[in-house]
């Protein structure tokens, strides 16, 4: 491992490394015990200002924490859901990823035309506009921070994909507002309390971020949005349970539990008290492992494409599965995608035997069926009844 590292830093240079930590985890593990100071609290000015909670500062829930980052450094694995008990931290930490979030180029047009665009597809791609732009040489895109953007609870269809703007019916005119997940293109959409939406809603937002793109058709006209999104839910399982169908397109799964050292209970309560105090001041304690955190999610973003999976490895993931007796074919793009960027987190250009075994539990667990076992031993009670009814009537025939 130490070899591979060594690898990444003659690649990109010393000079560019963010920092002198090996791995990302490393990192996460470097500030886990560290504690936070108590503060005065700060003068009130009147105006709000959102401060969200250090990522860093959650105290323990290492599994959480390492199934969001991998999300965000390979966004190919589908997603997290956080199914726990209220008050176990999970908005909060969701919400924690805002100062971690990486850049991506953020398109200058309206039609959302980015340089990629053209590199796959030709000018044909991309609108008039952005050809003639990309000819003179004029840039399609700018660089911009990742977004977290959160779906209210009681979003309808009109909010989530967009509708008529009622701005332009007052002037009888005919134009699409965008919604929801059109802003959340190239962002991550977080659902808190995903199992209290309704089923039409859900779907409809599973289905735009498995294709990447979603149609609205209003009347007379229509727009094809782009949804290449993260897609973070939670869930209180006391408040009920997701649909089959919805729990398989979430990629990882982190059951959160409560603390229960008590040291760690009493650490994340000087914590939360020395931030509700001074959030500012909360947040600057933990500014510099913050930035470089932000940096290597950044990096192994861009070198993830480098990381390859040896036949070997990815044979043991599957015998993992067959094990499991796991039907969906989603577990292994899940167990695959993550443990991918599981090597790079850790600065390897190749996947070990230990990557599938990490993330083995976070992306195989709550995807057996029960009802599907047993429908098909009874399923194979019949199918073999009618292969001896069909054998015993074709040879009454043929004698």
């Amino acid at each position: 491992m130490q070899n591979e590292s060594d690898e990444i830093i003659n690649q990109i240079g010393e000079e560019n490394l963010p920092s002198t930590i090996r791995s990302l985890q490393d990192l996460i593990a470097q500030v886990s015990g560290r504690h936070v100071e108590d503060t005065a609290p700060q003068q009130d000015s009147g105006i709000a200002e959102v401060v969200p909670f250090p990522f860093l500062a959650i105290v323990n829930q290492f599994e959480m924490k390492l199934a969001l980052l991998l999300s965000i450094i390979n966004p190919n694995l589908g997603g997290v859901l956080l199914v726990g008990p209220r008050g176990t931290g999970k908005t909060t930490i969701v919400r924690s990823l805002a100062d971690l979030l990486p850049e991506v180029p953020r398109s200058l047009c309206f039609y959302g035309c980015l340089p990629e665009d053209i590199e796959s597809g030709g000018m044909d791609a991309v609108c008039p506009e952005c050809a003639k732009k990309y000819g003179e040489g004029k840039p399609l895109a700018v660089m911009d921070r990742v977004r977290l953007v959160e779906l209210p609870l009681n979003s309808q269809i009109d909010d989530v994909i967009g509708g008529i703007d009622e701005r332009a019916a007052i002037h009888e005119r005919m134009r699409l507002r965008r919604g929801v997940l059109a802003r959340a293109d190239r962002n991550i959409l977080f659902i808190d309390e995903v199992n209290l939406l309704s089923d039409d809603v859900i779907d409809i937002i599973l289905d735009a971020a498995a294709q990447g793109y979603y149609i609205v058709r209003r009347g007379p006209i229509s727009a094809t949005y782009s949804s290449r999104l993260i897609l973070i839910g939670s869930m209180n399982p006391e408040e009920g349970y997701l649909r089959p169908q919805i729990m398989d397109r979430f990629g990882l799964r982190v059951i959160v539990r409560g603390l229960d050292d008590p040291d760690d209970r009493l650490e994340a309560y000087r914590r939360v008290h020395a931030y509700q105090i001074n959030p500012r001041k909360t947040a600057a304690q933990f500014a510099e492992t913050t930035r470089i955190a932000q940096k290597e999610i950044q990096l192994y973003r861009e070198l993830l494409p480098q990381v390859v999976m040896p036949d070997r490895v990815a044979r043991f993931g599957l015998q993992l599965i067959e094990a499991l007796g796991i039907d969906t074919l989603r577990a292994e793009i899940t167990l695959f995608e993550a443990a991918r960027a599981h090597a790079m987190a850790d600065g390897r250009f190749e996947v070990e035997p230990m990557d599938i075994s990490s993330i083995a539990p976070l992306a195989l667990r709550l995807r057996r069926s029960d009802f599907i076992k047993e429908y098909f031993e009874h399923q194979d009670l019949e199918e073999a009844e009618l292969a001896n009814v069909i054998s015993k009537v074709f040879k009454e025939l043929t004698t």
